[in-house]
């Protein structure tokens, strides 16, 4: 038997033993030439009907699930990951960089400036001197302002009167929203409020010519948000002057007040909205300001002149007789 003849003898009962069926090994013999068919030799193992009992090539433990990238499915079909690793590992490598990029990037001077700038007051504490004046409507804070810029030179600014003057102001922008607030009782967009005190301390400081100036914000802050606002961006305050009255004294004051004022929230039902107003907004700012040692309380029930000698007398106990 030719060389060639045993390759392919060898070939098939390799096949054979795979199959692992007596019957397919006479089927196969006897499809072969003549001269092709022998029979195995003592190194090929006989096969028994016992063969199909053999144990599997793999066991259960070394099988791979259809899903893992290491196996197959059933259908034969294999579900490849490394093309999803290498796209996720060139994502995150031209992250890295162009993080590593940026870093190694000079700053940019507009933006570190922008950045670490902070908003100043437009005066300063050292030479402007601010005292907000609060106390409920009707407590005689007018009053009592005016006495002090006669007597200590002042710089008398009422949220209130400014304002009223926006409002009456031809082609104001914020004339009818003023309106409305002042006649509800409501608290007008301290935006408005905060920039309208700022310009008239700019035009009182710029007419007195010197930088040095004192002013008593009559009425304000109203709110808490208007007080920090207020003292980021106009000027930090020094003292709060607190008028505590009764509200019966208070309103009697204003109804006797709005006979000759003319004013649209001098009447029973605005009055009473302003008294809500104040304690619910107002008085959380002087409680503020107390806990940092900053109001002078004064009775504001007795006439003016004794009122006016009590503010004197602690205002001079506070700040010094030359202040």
């Amino acid at each position: 038997m030719s060389t060639a003849a045993a390759a392919v003898g060898r070939q098939a009962w390799r096949k054979l033993a795979r199959n692992n069926s007596t019957a397919a090994i006479r089927r196969t013999i006897s499809l072969l030439p003549k001269s092709q068919q022998f029979r195995p030799t003592s190194s090929v193992p006989a096969f028994t009907a016992n063969a199909s009992k053999a144990a599997p090539r793999f066991s259960q433990s070394q099988q791979y699930r259809s899903y893992s990238s290491g196996g197959s499915s059933g259908d034969g079909t294999k579900v490849k990951f490394w093309p999803f690793v290498l796209v996720l590992a060139a994502g995150t490598g031209g992250w890295v960089l162009l993080i590593n990029r940026q870093k190694n990037m000079p700053p940019n001077p507009k933006q570190t400036a922008s950045s670490s700038a902070k908003p100043t007051p437009a005066f300063s504490p050292s030479e402007v001197t601010v005292l907000f004046v609060l106390g409920g409507p009707g407590a005689g804070k007018g009053t009592q302002c005016a006495n002090l810029v006669n007597d200590f030179s002042f710089h008398h600014l009422s949220a209130g009167d400014l304002l009223r003057a926006e409002q009456d102001r031809p082609g104001s922008q914020y004339g009818q929203l003023i309106q409305d607030c002042i006649k509800n009782g409501a608290i007008v967009p301290m935006e408005v409020t905060v920039a309208l005190l700022e310009n008239a301390m700019a035009d009182a400081i710029a007419k007195s010519g010197s930088k040095k100036a004192r002013f008593l914000i009559d009425g304000f802050p109203r709110k808490m948000d208007q007080a920090f606002q207020f003292e980021k961006v106009v000027c930090p305050a020094k003292l709060v002057l607190f008028f505590d009255c009764p509200e019966q004294v208070m309103e009697g004051r204003l109804l006797e007040r709005g006979k000759t004022s003319g004013r649209a929230d001098d009447n029973a039902e605005s009055i009473r909205k302003r008294f809500r107003t104040f304690v619910e907004t107002s008085m959380p700012v002087v409680e503020y300001y107390d806990k940092e040692g900053k109001v002078i309380k004064v009775d504001a029930t007795p006439g003016p002149k004794e009122v006016y000698e009590d503010v004197k007398r602690k205002l001079v106990g506070k700040l010094g007789e030359n202040f």
